[in-house]
C-alpha cells in the first residue's frame, strides 16, 4: 500500500542499488533526503507484484518491472531530480577492499614510502610491484595498476591495502535508472544542460541548411541564406557595371574612393589612440591598414 500510494503521488523515481550499504549508512540518507524525497526498500517480488495489479490505473509502470532485479530500492521525489540526485550521491562512505568483492574502480598503487619493514616484502613480489628498501622501510618504486574494475579483489591486493591504509572504494546508493511521468531512462540524461540542447538543435538547423543549400531544395533555414547569397551576387554585379540600387549605393561610393572605406572603418572601429604611446602615432605606414580591408570586402562580394 505505501509503494501504491507513492506510485501515486510522486511523477519521479529513481531505481537505486544498495549494495553494500549498512544500516546507519542507510539512516543518514533517508535524514539527507527528508523533505526532498522519499526512500523505500522491499522484496523485489512483491514490487512486482504490487507494480502489475496498479497496471490498470498507469500502464506506463510496466517499464519499471525489468529493472526490479538485484538489490535495489526506489527514491521517489517531486522536486527536481538533479538536486536529489547530487543529494544521494553526497552520501558515500570509504571502503576497504575486500577480498572476492567486484571492484566499482580502478584501483592504482602509486609510488610512495610505505612504513612497512623489510619483512613484508613478500607481499610485493608476490604482485610483482618493483619495491627497494630505504631507510629500513619498503619504498614502492612505480606506480602500479593493482586492480581493474568489475573484476573481483585478490587475497593479497586486499591484504595489501590493508596494511597500506588505502580505502581505495566508496559504497553508497547507486542509480541505476530514472523514471519520470512514464518515462525511463539513464541517468547519464540528467547531466545534459540547456546549453548542450541548444548547440545540439543549431547543428542540426546547420546541417539542414547545409543540405538544402547543396540540392536547392528551399527550407525555413536555408532561405536566409539563400536571400544573403543572392544580395551578394546582386552586389557583384553592381560593382562591375552601371546597375544601380539603394543597397548598393555605398559598394559604388567605396570603389570610387577608398579613403570613404577607410574613414568608416575608423569611425567604427575603437580607438586605441588615448592609450597608446606617442610614438606610434608618428607610423604613418599603419594608415594604410584600412585599404586591405577595403580589398577583403570587394573580393568577398564576387565569391559565388
Amino acid at each position: 500500500m505505501k509503494l501504491l500510494k507513492f506510485l501515486d503521488e510522486y511523477p519521479k523515481c529513481f531505481i537505486v542499488g544498495v549494495d553494500n550499504v549498512g544500516s546507519k549508512q542507510m539512516q543518514e540518507i533517508r535524514l539527507s533526503l527528508r523533505g526532498k524525497a522519499e526512500l523505500l526498500m522491499g522484496k523485489n517480488t512483491m514490487i512486482r507484484k504490487a507494480i502489475r495489479g496498479h497496471l490498470q490505473k498507469n500502464a506506463a509502470l510496466e517499464k519499471l518491472l525489468p529493472y526490479i532485479v538485484g538489490n535495489v530500492g526506489f527514491v521517489f521525489t517531486k522536486e527536481d531530480l538533479s538536486d536529489v540526485r547530487e543529494a544521494i550521491q553526497s552520501k558515500k562512505v570509504a571502503a576497504p577492499a575486500k577480498a572476492g568483492a567486484i571492484a566499482p574502480i580502478d584501483v592504482m598503487l602509486p609510488a610512495q614510502s610505505t612504513s612497512l619493514g623489510p619483512e613484508k616484502t613478500s607481499f610485493f613480489q608476490a604482485l610483482s610491484i618493483p619495491t627497494k628498501i630505504s631507510k629500513g622501510t619498503i619504498e614502492i618504486l612505480n606506480d602500479v595498476h593493482l586492480i581493474k574494475k568489475s573484476e573481483k579483489v585478490g587475497a593479497s591486493e586486499s591484504a595489501l591495502l590493508n596494511m597500506l591504509q588505502i580505502f581505495p572504494f566508496t559504497y553508497g546508493l547507486v542509480i541505476q535508472q530514472v523514471y519520470d511521468s512514464g518515462t525511463i531512462f539513464e541517468p547519464s540524461v540528467l547531466d545534459i544542460t540547456t546549453d548542450d540542447l541548444r548547440k545540439k538543435f543549431l547543428e542540426g538547423v546547420r546541417n539542414i541548411a547545409s543540405l538544402s543549400l547543396s540540392i536547392g531544395y528551399p527550407t525555413k533555414a536555408s532561405v536566409p541564406h539563400s536571400i544573403i547569397n543572392g544580395l551578394k551576387n546582386l552586389l557583384a554585379v553592381a560593382a562591375v557595371s552601371d546597375v544601380d540600387f539603394k543597397q548598393a549605393e555605398k559598394l559604388k561610393e567605396f570603389l570610387k574612393d577608398p579613403s570613404k572605406f577607410a574613414a568608416a572603418v575608423a569611425a567604427v572601429a575603437p580607438t586605441p589612440a588615448a592609450a597608446a604611446p606617442k610614438k606610434e602615432e608618428a607610423k604613418p605606414a599603419k594608415k594604410e591598414e584600412p585599404e586591405e580591408e577595403e580589398d577583403d570586402f570587394v573580393g568577398g562580394l564576387f565569391d559565388m
